[in-house]
């Protein structure tokens, strides 16, 4: 396993808590079944979409920073130029990664997310990467 792939198996592994900023309503999206995934798979999912009060039968916030508990991951799925006060966002909150899903990219705000201490992965699928390397169930 390559040194990045390593990388991301230990994120996968030592997170638990995951806000999705961008996560949708609609069932068809990957804003809604990346999550849905990641949910049966164990993880806790926090929407984060200011357009809906709930999604996937959690309560969903308006903003990252009114999450109201401790977030390990923020999972992104807002276009690259709305990147960095999302990272602004999960700096302030204390999250430990965060995660810019496939096509999402922001090599600005990825660094002030490393100079904070953060973990950061750009455009590659969370629901990919656990399939590849922690599913059992393919």
């Amino acid at each position: 396993m390559t040194e990045e792939l390593e990388r991301l198996r230990k994120i996968l592994e030592s997170i638990r808590t995951i806000a999705v900023v961008g996560m949708s309503t609609n069932p068809e999206k990957d804003s809604h079944t990346v999550p849905a995934y990641l949910l049966e798979h164990g993880y806790r999912i926090l929407p984060v979409n200011p357009n809906a009060s709930e999604i996937l039968g959690r309560k969903s916030y308006p903003r990252l920073s009114e999450v109201p508990e401790p977030v390990d991951a923020v999972l992104v799925f807002r276009p690259s130029e709305d990147v960095p006060p999302i990272v602004d966002e999960a700096i302030r909150i204390g999250a430990k990664t965060i995660w810019m899903q496939l096509g999402i990219s922001h090599e600005t705000a990825a660094q002030a997310a490393r100079a904070a201490g953060l973990e950061v992965v750009m455009d590659r699928c969370m629901r990919t990467t656990h399939r590849r390397l922690l599913a059992t169930d393919g």
